[in-house]
């Protein structure tokens, strides 16, 4: 028909153009409903779609189906994550069921209400009704923070701490539980209160079969993803969390160089040198944390962080002794601990006439046993210790006991002691 269009009258194009018009929207209202990153294009044409934005939808409808019923997301500020999180993701949850309820928690009441505000007026518009044709808002929903659906489904927004008595969800959705003004100001104890209220609050009301999505940026490592993160490590019985860390500058290996580039994980959005920019403007525990979703202790219990000096010389001093030292875990996947090995040197600082310490080198990686022993391997002869420490417990014990070294460089430590 299209390839004979010179042989219509203009009443006839121009009803041709209406019906391709209008199948053409019927296919983008099918591919909004059955995909969150189509519906949020659709709600929001220029919404800036980045690949980690499709990897963040794919976890998120994953819940929506069923398919995982906990996520811990960790992705840098200023990434589209409460755009796509917060605002698209609970109208089109709705869409999809709408006769469940959903709980949005923020670090305030304000902002999890504001965030209310904006899904309901999606619900409310003629591009949502075109995708999702009978769900709608009831005739009494007026409250931003509070309404509910045409066909039953709920929409409660509270901040950390409020009180849920008498509150059901099916989907508990928290953005950024902590804020920033809290960490600036050293309010430490506000970590353990989000975690109490988590699981003493918010956790419990779970309707049968309720799902859990939380996506925050990292702030601390006794953080809520920190925390939940160590009760699956301690306590296999527990919520066992999909962890998906986002860091702001991504390490890639080049395929044909072997060596490790540095990427930008939004290079539509800021580019390499830009969040260089950041990382020099602020300290290195709060890039780690906020930007690279790896925080660390700001101070350390045995070893100040003062006490540390960069070596000024191109290669390392002579050292008298070598010592190799290995903490080991057991597993690959991304919530499992790191193994790290380090190796330190002994030397005589001739400035101060005194013995120094120096890491030489460092590794941190989540590996299995066969990969694990490689490396240590490989490592071993590369540095050739005087000494190599193993922490007896996980795969350290099976590294001890399966080590072809010198035995009399190798021993094990534990709580208890050294040998």
């Amino acid at each position: 028909m299209l390839d004979n269009l010179d042989s219509y009258s203009d009443d006839e194009v121009t009803e041709i153009n209406t019906i391709v018009d209008e199948l053409d929207g019927r296919e983008a209202n099918a591919a909004a409903y059955d995909d969150l990153i189509e519906f949020a294009k659709l709600m929001m044409p220029d919404f800036l779609v980045g690949k980690h934005h499709r990897i963040l939808a794919d976890e998120l409808m994953a819940i929506e189906a069923g398919t995982r019923d906990r996520v811990c997301v960790n992705i840098p500020p200023r990434h589209g994550k409460s755009q796509l999180v917060s605002i698209f993701y609970p109208a089109w949850f709705l869409g999809r069921n709408p006769d469940k309820k959903v709980m949005m928690v923020s670090h305030t009441t304000d902002l999890a209400v504001d965030f209310g505000r904006k899904v309901r007026n999606l619900i409310s518009s003629e591009e949502f009704a075109a995708i999702f044709p009978t769900v709608g808002l009831s005739k009494d929903s007026k409250s931003a923070g509070r309404w509910n659906t045409s066909v039953g489904g709920e929409y409660y927004a509270c901040g950390v701490g409020s009180a849920l008595a008498g509150r059901g969800a099916d989907l508990l959705l928290i953005d950024d539980p902590h804020s920033e003004q809290d960490v600036i100001n050293g309010n430490f104890s506000v970590f353990e209160k989000a975690y109490e209220w988590y699981t003493f609050g918010a956790r419990t009301r779970l309707m049968p079969g309720g799902r859990v999505a939380i996506i925050q940026t990292r702030w601390h490592m006794d953080d809520l993803t920190g925390r939940v993160i160590k009760d699956m490590v301690n306590n296999e019985r527990s919520d066992q969390f999909e962890v998906i860390e986002f860091p702001a500058i991504l390490e890639i290996e080049n395929e044909e160089t072997g060596q490790i580039v540095e990427k930008p994980l939004w290079p539509e959005f800021f580019d390499l040198e830009a969040l260089l920019r950041t990382k020099a403007s602020m300290p290195n525990f709060q890039w780690n944390a906020q930007y690279q979703q790896q925080p660390t202790s700001q101070e350390a219990a045995l070893v100040k962080r003062e006490w540390w000096q960069m070596w000024g010389g191109e290669r390392p001093p002579a050292c008298e002794f070598v010592i190799m030292s290995l903490d080991s875990a057991a597993e690959k996947h991304n919530r499992a601990d790191y193994t790290a090995l380090t190796t330190w040197g002994v030397f005589m600082n001739e400035e101060t006439d005194a013995y120094n310490l120096m890491l030489l080198n460092s590794i941190k990686r989540r590996m299995e046993f066969p990969e694990l022993k490689e490396m240590c391997m490989e490592e071993y002869d590369a540095w050739n210790p005087d000494a190599f420490i193993v922490e007896k417990k996980s795969s350290g014990v099976a590294i001890y006991q399966d080590a072809p070294y010198g035995v009399a460089r190798i021993g094990v430590y534990s709580t208890q002691g050294f040998r």
